[in-house]
């Protein structure tokens, strides 16, 4: 589902609309800026082997505050402002969930219309920024916990590769289907 919108995989049938245009009729350079995702632990978030100047802003497009309000948003402030290189040293030493941070603040730059999060470990701060920093974009998230998504304003439940259900949580729930099974399981009913 989260290579689709980036035309890594062509979806089998119908079309994917985002902002009312179907992606198919963007180029991949105006569309793939707009998307961002943050990978899970399993995924290990890619960084290159350059600065952290350069992982955020390979190109830079970006100011200097610009950088520093994107590591404030995405709690890795104070850890870059502590390094005698500032934004220019080198991130062998992030720990993984860091590295999913630094995929956050590329997304606060970016301001992406469209944010994949697949998270795990920093769970709690993504989330936390994604409510009040991403509130008028579309965040798609694919949870490996339910509470991840209790609060989403809607929830596709897919039953062997095909749509079974999707309305809110609340609204799921009461209908005692799939997603109820799931959120029962899960302790959340």
């Amino acid at each position: 589902m989260t290579l689709c919108p980036f035309h890594i995989l062509e979806a089998a049938e119908g079309e994917i609309r985002i902002d009312g245009l179907n992606v198919a009729d963007v180029g991949l350079h105006d569309l793939r800026p707009q998307l961002t995702v943050i990978p899970q632990v399993q995924a290990y978030p890619i960084l290159f082997s350059v600065s952290l100047r350069m992982n955020l802003d390979p190109f830079g497009y970006y100011s200097e505050a610009d950088l520093w309000r994107a590591l404030e948003l995405s709690h890795l402030h104070t850890f870059v402002s502590s390094q005698p290189e500032g934004l220019d040293f080198q991130y062998a030493c992030l720990a993984c969930s860091q590295r999913q941070l630094v995929c956050l603040a590329r997304a606060m730059l970016r301001r992406s219309r469209i944010l994949a999060a697949m998270d795990l470990e920093t769970d709690d701060l993504i989330r936390a920024t994604i409510r009040t920093h991403f509130e008028n974009c579309t965040v798609l998230t694919i949870p490996h916990r339910l509470d991840t998504i209790i609060d989403c304003t809607s929830v596709l439940v897919l039953d062997r590769g095909t749509v079974a259900e999707l309305d809110s949580p609340a609204n799921l729930i009461a209908a005692r289907g799939i997603f109820y099974g799931m959120a029962r399981d899960a302790g959340l009913v």
